[in-house]
């Protein structure tokens, strides 16, 4: 009987060993957890939510819409349970971060397929075919060990998470709920906030005392998507008005006015007794958060139950090691997926770990191969992150910039439209081939 290991417990591995458990190849999945534990996790569950418990835009002429879709095309598992938890988010796929992690992880240990060892890697097994998504934590002497498999030197950058509050200590009375989509007005709240309250907010971040980094971490550029609200700030006076903190769409019901900035909290959990402050990821000092937070309207008494934080991510330089099937160039039985292989975000990373167990297996079948279109959302992915844009490499999330070679004369919202049809078309027909 086939068996294949996959190291990693997080949405890509958690996807893979799944994904690949389903056609009948024994997997052995290895997870640290909770042995060894990392500076982002809480728990010692199966694609755990670190950051956001986001999924981003159901859109399909959104590229994270679109990903969702082409991966829905694909039969992905973790999807599915996704939108099993979710819970009130707009035009987002939000869910309930804790019920999310408990069903992919009864799925994984109830699965006859699959095999969990807890145990924290440090060699690589080049005998067994084997998906390496160990995501963006990756350290240790199993790192060292990759790296020399690669042949390449890792890049770094910044990741950081955005703190929770308690429902209960937040003062309701100055708070509203708003989507500034129109889509869904139990999805977010708002906290409004004059020019006078938001000059005393951003006097505030922009002199308050983050924690030191590092040595080693020093001089490692944070990723643009994913900016701490301090960085932000810095970057101009009105900058966070014009980011997370616009008030645009999001006028205040009660006196029919538009405020000069809104903070946006979304709700963690179905019941909403737990809300994250939106774009508020950061790396300032715990007693300096709780000052900023405690500086919003509405939250002069919020609890803060979980801080804000940072920590290094760790990815490939993937461009000339990986090919675009997600194997390394070098050991063709070996692939990469998830973070690790400098794709950025949680939809991403269920790709990665989808489309490199149907890589692998039809490998292990002796099956023709073929890549995804470069016209897909995925596939565009892929040819973004194997071949580079000819400077330094940095990771990618799915926008719709990567998909290109739409006719001139299609113009406005009908580019959208058409990328997302003719993705749609792509992905259905490399299923037939592949599936």
């Amino acid at each position: 009987m086939k068996q294949v290991i996959v190291i990693g417990g997080g949405l890509a591995g958690s996807e893979a060993a799944l994904q690949l458990a389903e056609r009948k190849i024994r997997v052995l999945l290895y997870e640290q957890r909770p042995h060894h534990t990392t500076p982002a996790h809480t728990t010692d569950k199966f694609a755990e939510l670190v950051c956001s418990n986001s999924l981003k835009s159901q859109e399909e002429t959104n590229a994270h819409g679109l990903l969702k879709k082409e991966l829905e095309i694909l039969g992905s598992i973790l999807l599915n349970i996704a939108r099993e938890n979710k819970i009130s988010g707009g035009k987002a796929l939000v869910v309930d971060r804790e019920k999310f992690a408990k069903s992919v992880t009864r799925e994984i240990e109830s699965h006859p397929y699959i095999e969990v060892i807890r145990e924290r890697v440090e060699t690589i097994n080049y005998d067994t075919p084997l998906i390496i998504a160990t995501g963006p934590l990756t350290d240790g002497r199993f790192a060292d060990n990759l790296k020399k498999l690669v042949g390449e030197d890792f890049l770094n950058f910044y990741d950081a998470i955005s703190p929770i509050v308690d429902a209960e200590s937040l003062d309701m009375e100055k708070l509203y709920f708003k989507d500034r989509h129109g889509i869904d007005d139990e999805a977010y709240l708002n906290a409004p906030m004059t020019e006078e309250e938001y000059e005393r907010f951003y006097n505030f971040i922009i002199n308050a005392e983050s924690f030191i980094a590092h040595e080693f971490d020093r001089d490692i550029p944070y990723f643009e998507g994913c900016l701490p609200i301090e960085e932000m700030a810095k970057r101009g006076k009105l900058t966070l008005v014009y980011g997370p903190l616009s008030p645009k769409g999001l006028r205040d019901p009660r006196s029919g006015k538009t405020p000069f900035a809104v903070v946006q909290l979304r709700a963690e959990n179905k019941e909403k007794t737990m809300y994250s402050l939106v774009g508020f990821q950061t790396r300032l000092k715990r007693s300096e958060q709780l000052k900023l937070i405690q500086l919003i309207p509405g939250l002069e008494n919020a609890k803060v139950l979980r801080y804000g934080q940072i920590h290094r991510n760790t990815f490939i330089n993937a461009p000339g090691v990986i090919t675009r099937t997600l194997n390394l160039k070098r050991y063709p039985s070996i692939y990469i997926a998830g973070q690790l292989s400098g794709t950025e975000g949680y939809v991403e990373a269920i790709m990665g770990g989808l489309v490199s167990s149907i890589f692998l297996y039809n490998q292990l079948k002796g099956k023709e191969i073929f890549p995804l279109p470069y016209n897909t959302m995925s596939g565009a992915l892929l040819k973004y992150i194997s071949e580079g844009n000819g400077g330094i490499f940095q990771p990618m999330n799915a926008n719709m910039g990567l998909l290109g070679d739409v006719p001139r004369h299609i113009k406005g919202f009908k580019r959208r439209e058409f990328k997302k049809e003719r993705a749609i078309k792509e992905m259905l027909k490399w299923k037939e081939m592949m599936l």
